[in-house]
């Protein structure tokens, strides 16, 4: 998932990153100096152009700086309102901007997009660091700060107060000139470094291609997967043959059913040696030094490790909560993977093959155990997972919990053609939203799901301002002759970013930096993936999983294989995220601003856990966007944290009725509609009545 942050947000300062200097644009004709004429005031997509950008983004800074000067020069006395709340709403104009440029840069770049990505992120960093280490705007605030317990304000202004003081902090705002000018410079590299690599991440994504040109090399592939890859070839200019891409919809049906192992070990190779090749687009590098500049940059500002500067706001809070809590998971789920790895190995015993299970083989054989154990395969649930019936599925949840209802609109502009737009109205026929879907896979589009907001929700002189949505995937295509069918998997991961769209959509709060996902980053996936509870419930798949020709719902005798097979495969999920999740603590735990091996540093951290051979993280560090470049750094591990969170809370459902409507408001009151306007816990056990109990996850994924 990503989320839209306010710019005044210290992730912002180092991260974000945007603009190139373009010709002079008028005010008439640059569509973000005007309001959008446009149906709810959504981006005019067909208007605005790449050199739109720097211009919007200039003029952005030069109105916000204008702003913060009016605040510190004022001679009235600081109070919440003339100095926290007249900050959190300077910035308009940038924030709108960026929340078009940002989505557009993830979802549909091209070459003028990446170039104004690099050149204006330096800018960007010091624009940011302008204003989190300017003395007299600090100065406010602390006096402001210093006098809170005196202060009249609603949980949601006092949260703000203290998320602004410490944000500022944390920005270097006390630090001495000397300390602060190298944290500039920290933050200014850090910023281009992010950049880099994730698009260094992208191009390696669209540069590899298997081409297979004899029809013996595609022996064990289902049909659909032959003509998605007949497809793709026929794309790339290349008809007759067939192409196989790192794209998840075409790597993991290649790894899950090709009979051809050396082509097996090729594309997966392929996929995890992305970043690693020693060309131009190399991260190993690139990741070192991001670790580096991090150790320093949490040095300067009195932190230890970048991993305490992190979880200091989060629920987590100390790097040894986070590795103990992961150790607990560990254990079971290594003894879980390492008998499915001897499952694997006794039936290529069975099969004569005399060979020893490597990691390109396990996506191979699991099916093979799968089949042969539980008469389950993809190819028999696909056809029940058309994915327009999956999407229309998780609105038709939302629609039990809340009362939401989605309607098309075609009269909404969109930045490309395979966008679908909804109008989403509340149970009375208010206005909620909009939400895009864009759920393909393209060259322009970085790969993965996630949420982000084009605009965020906030309350602006009494005006509810209701946000603009976006839900990404790469999800299978549909076929020449036949639609979109997804695998079950794919299903739970439109079902999870589906969860983020709700808590976007639902969030009622005053102030946009507080609103929506705009959470701790270990409270933020409680939202997305406590809906793959109700994806994955045989109610509910009785209710969306139709078989796209006869319409029928899925039988009784394959949901009763899946229920059969729930567990199955779960030590290797388990322990391949778990992996990734210690790899990020340890890059971000080191105490000393050094370089390291980036290959080595990734073994020697597998090896200290005890991974086994056959299992590969999930992420290895070149191209573990997440942790250098997408937000999740030192953060990795919110994923299983928020589990159990979702497992408990969906235990108060399973208590009740799955749609029970009292349950469902409380959880949308307490949890969706508040955003971080107070402690997550504090939310969650309003919701829940208590502190939420590991059992209910070790016992969903079967390692109890």
């Amino acid at each position: 998932m990503k989320k839209a942050i306010l710019v005044i947000c210290l992730s912002i300062l180092v991260g974000a990153a945007c603009g190139k200097k373009a010709e002079e644009t008028t005010v008439m004709d640059n569509p973000f100096f005007s309001d959008f004429a446009t149906p709810f005031g959504v981006p005019p997509f067909d208007l605005i152009k790449p050199e739109h950008y720097m211009p919007a983004f200039e003029r952005g800074m030069a109105e916000q700086k204008k702003e913060i000067a009016s605040i510190t020069a004022s001679v009235d006395a600081p109070t919440f309102a003339n100095t926290v709340e007249a900050l959190e709403r300077s910035g308009a104009l940038l924030n709108k901007v960026a929340g078009v440029f940002n989505n557009l840069k993830s979802s549909h770049t091209n070459e003028e997009l990446q170039k104004i990505d690099q050149d204006l992120a330096p800018k960007l960093a010091k624009h940011g660091d302008d204003i989190a280490m300017d003395a007299a705007l600090f100065a406010r605030i602390k006096a402001v700060y210093d006098d809170k317990d005196r202060l009249t304000l609603s949980p949601e202004e006092a949260r703000l107060l203290d998320e602004t003081y410490k944000d500022f902090v944390r920005g270097g705002a006390g630090l001495p000139a000397d300390t602060q000018a190298r944290l500039r410079r920290v933050n200014e590299e850090l910023s281009v470094l992010s950049v880099k690599f994730n698009e260094n991440v992208l191009k390696e994504n669209n540069a590899f291609e298997l081409v297979i040109d004899t029809e013996a090399d595609l022996a064990g592939l289902p049909a659909a997967v032959k003509a998605g890859a007949a497809d793709a070839a026929n794309e790339r200019g290349k008809p007759g043959k067939w192409v196989f891409t790192l794209h998840k919809p075409s790597l993991i049906p290649f790894l899950q059913y090709s009979e051809k192992r050396e082509l097996r070990e090729k594309m997966f190779k392929a996929y995890i040696n992305r970043g690693a090749n020693g060309n131009e687009l190399d991260n190993r590098a690139l990741a070192s030094k991001v670790a580096r500049l991090r150790v320093e940059r949490a040095g300067l500002l009195g932190y230890k490790t970048h991993a305490d500067y992190v979880l200091e706001k989060n629920m987590a809070k100390t790097s040894r909560t986070v590795y103990d809590f992961l150790g607990k998971l560990w254990e079971p789920a290594l003894v879980r993977a390492k008998a499915e790895a001897a499952d694997m190995q006794e039936m290529v015993r069975e099969e004569g093959g005399g060979l020893k299970l490597e990691p390109w083989d396990w996506w191979y054989y699991a099916e093979k155990v799968k089949k042969a154990k539980y008469d389950l395969d993809d190819t028999a649930l696909r056809p029940y997972f058309q994915l327009e019936s999956v999407r229309d599925g998780a609105f038709m949840v939302a629609g039990k919990l809340y009362g939401l209802t989605f309607t098309e609109r075609t009269d909404i502009p969109k930045y490309h053609e395979d966008v679908r737009v909804f109008e989403v109205r509340d149970a009375d026929g208010s206005h909620l939203a909009v939400l895009y879907v864009d759920y393909f896979p393209r060259a322009s589009k970085e790969g993965g799901a996630w949420m982000d907001n084009f605009r965020g929700q906030s309350i602006r002189d009494g005006q509810d301002i209701r946000p603009v949505i976006s839900n990404n995937g790469n999800f299978s295509k549909p076929t020449a002759d036949q639609p979109a069918l997804i695998s079950y998997e794919e299903a739970l991961t439109l079902f999870h970013e589906f969860g983020h769209a709700l808590h976007g959509i639902l969030t009622r709060c005053k102030y946009e930096s507080l609103s929506g996902t705009n959470v701790p980053r270990d409270f933020v996936e409680l939202g997305s993936q406590i809906m793959e509870n109700w994806a994955a419930d045989p109610e509910v798949l009785k209710m969306y999983a139709r078989h796209y020709k006869t319409g029928e719902p899925i039988p009784d005798a394959l949901l009763d294989k899946m229920q059969k097979s729930k567990f199955f495969n779960q030590g290797f999920e388990t322990v391949e995220y778990l992996a990734a999740s210690f790899l990020d603590m340890d890059w971000h735990t080191l105490a000393e601003a050094k370089e390291m091996e980036t290959v080595k540093f990734d073994a020697d951290a597998m090896a200290k856990i005890g991974l086994i051979p056959e299992i590969v993280s999930r992420y290895l560090s070149p191209y573990f966007v997440h942790i250098f470049s997408g937000g999740y750094s030192a953060g990795y591990y919110s994923y299983i944290w928020a589990a159990v969170l979702d497992s408990d809370a969906f235990e108060a459902f399973k208590e009740t009725s799955l749609f029970d409507r009292a349950t469902a408001e409380s959880f949308r009151r307490n949890i969706l509609e508040r955003g971080g306007t107070e402690d997550p816990m504090v939310l969650y056990k309003r919701f829940r009545g208590r502190e939420p109990k590991i059992e209910p996850l070790l016992k969903k994924r079967g390692l109890d």
